[in-house]
């Protein structure tokens, strides 16, 4: 949950400055964001790893949540949501109105973004809560596994004969639950899916 929160945080900042803001080498970066979305998750495991070695954060919760704050498909996402969505002339009128931007990007464009937050909320959860090679190569204490992890080592301990089909019966019945929560918020976030937020708010 914490991963998903931060990495729609994230990419709705980002979204919003590729779309609306006028900054030196806006172009180039957002080209480096449509390259970083062509590069396989996995490949960029070990290179996290170091990292997180480098700073001590290996075997921690955080070795897992803050790569997981990085999405860059949803910054293209939002960029391009907000691109189309909000309209400059009500950016206009709230910087006219005396709003500093980041009010101007809380109360005007965020509203009109909501469908596209939705979205990118849910992808972020399901990427982050499906997890499965990142918090294994990153955690080594069985405390700190997440389900997908978990469920794995429950899995090899059966196979191997421990525990046998009582084993597997846990397994099946985790395997459920662990889908219990992405069923849950997307029944709670449907509702948020509504287009037209800002049709007749311009004359």
């Amino acid at each position: 949950m914490t991963s998903g929160i931060g990495a729609t945080a994230i990419a709705a900042l980002a979204g919003y400055a590729f779309a609306k803001l006028r900054f030196v080498g806006r172009n180039a970066l957002f080209a480096l964001l449509l390259g970083l979305i062509m590069v396989p998750a996995t490949a960029l495991v070990l290179p996290t790893y170091l990292m997180m070695a480098e700073i001590e954060l290996v075997n921690s919760v955080w070795a897992v949540i803050l790569p997981s704050l990085l999405n860059p498909f949803g910054v293209y996402l939002l960029r391009v949501y907000a691109y189309d969505s909000v309209p400059d002339e009500m950016l206009e009128a709230a910087r006219i109105d005396g709003a500093g931007e980041f009010r101007v990007f809380r109360s005007v464009a965020l509203p009109a973004m909501r469908p596209a937050l939705v979205t990118v909320l849910l992808f972020s959860m399901v990427a982050t809560w499906n997890n499965f090679f990142l918090p294994l190569v990153m955690l080594s204490d069985q405390d700190l596994y997440p389900l997908t992890v978990g469920l794995r080592s429950w899995y090899l301990s059966a196979t191997i004969g421990n525990g046998g089909p009582a084993l597997f019966n846990v397994i099946v019945i985790g395997s459920l639950v662990a889908i219990i929560p992405l069923i849950a918020a997307f029944l709670l976030l449907q509702r948020y899916w509504r287009g037209g937020l800002t049709i007749g708010a311009l004359k």
